[in-house]
């Protein structure tokens, strides 16, 4: 391969980065730990003999798939003693006209969900990484078993029980992202104001709360269940509420979100996932340490 010149290795690493980072993001649900995996992944890929690489795409997946697995194994020991329950840090999406297929859009869409990253919390480390590099980038299984360093046969069953895993464990339901936009509107408005009727009408009558604290903020330590109990639950945050809070719309992991402000400081985050017309689950992101790096432009 011809002696590269440091623009022709940056120029090269920029082309990918942000491939490299949504498979670190999607690999580890955090995005500051996603950007250390492609620091990461940039200073081997500066400091390697790269004489033998004829496909940089593929060669720069493969060190950050590794560094992704090596930093999930560290990361699932300390989520052990995790106050309460865990969600991904969220991220502000657009993938704007980079991504114009439709199909396209909604696969990366829901590859990024708030549902999809919970469920893919329960995979092992090999299973998340095969899923991520085939379900949401369709990497071809050869490549996948490349970059893992295992048989092809071997990653084709990982695949398969990391697929039949998320069918199993995540909601199964088409929602029209208009409707959602409506209903997602519509509920945290009702939130915000206190409307506990409002809410009610909303919320399905098994709807799930699930907030994320870390324990360094106030947020229920385990999972809300029921209609009723959520509803009182968010008239009571809004009875509390700062008169300096302020809330906005954003597009955050792939769907509609209320991000709640407290000045120009990120308070929490609010998303729901929709069923049959009704909201089947609400999560509240109110850990501080996921809420820093949200860009809201």
């Amino acid at each position: 391969m011809p002696t590269e010149t440091p623009i022709d290795l940056t120029d090269l690493f920029e082309e990918h980065r942000a491939l490299l980072t949504g498979v670190a993001y999607r690999m580890l649900g955090r995005a500051a730990d996603a950007e250390d995996v492609v620091q990461d992944a940039w200073l081997r890929w500066t400091a390697d003999d790269r004489g033998d690489v004829r496909e940089p795409r593929a060669y720069l997946v493969r060190i950050t798939t590794r560094l992704s697995l090596d930093r999930l194994r560290q990361a699932q020991s300390r989520r052990e003693s995790y106050v309460g329950p865990w969600l991904p840090e969220p991220i502000v999406t657009d993938f704007g006209p980079a991504v114009p297929d439709t199909a396209e859009r909604a696969l990366l869409s829901e590859s990024v969900s708030l549902a999809v990253l919970v469920v893919l919390e329960s995979l092992s480390p090999l299973e998340r990484a095969v899923f991520v590099l085939r379900e949401a980038f369709g990497f071809p299984f050869a490549e996948i078993a490349t970059a893992l360093d295992r048989s092809e046969a071997a990653v084709r069953q990982l695949a398969g029980r990391a697929r039949k895993h998320v069918d199993e464990g995540r909601p199964r339901y088409d929602v029209d992202p208009v409707q959602r936009r409506d209903l997602t509107e519509r509920f945290l408005t009702a939130a915000a104001s206190g409307d506990l009727e409002g809410l009610l009408a909303l919320l399905a009558p098994d709807a799930r709360l699930v907030g994320d604290s870390g324990g360094k903020s106030k947020a229920p330590l385990r999972i809300m269940e029921t209609a009723d109990k959520i509803g009182r639950f968010l008239v009571a945050v809004a009875e509390g509420a700062d008169e300096t809070f302020g809330y906005r719309f954003a597009e955050v992991n792939g769907g509609p979100a209320l991000i709640a402000l407290v000045g120009d400081r990120v308070d929490s985050v609010f998303q729901v996932d929709v069923r049959d017309g009704r909201i089947a689950c609400v999560y509240v992101q109110r850990n501080p340490d996921k809420l820093q790096g949200l860009a809201l432009g």
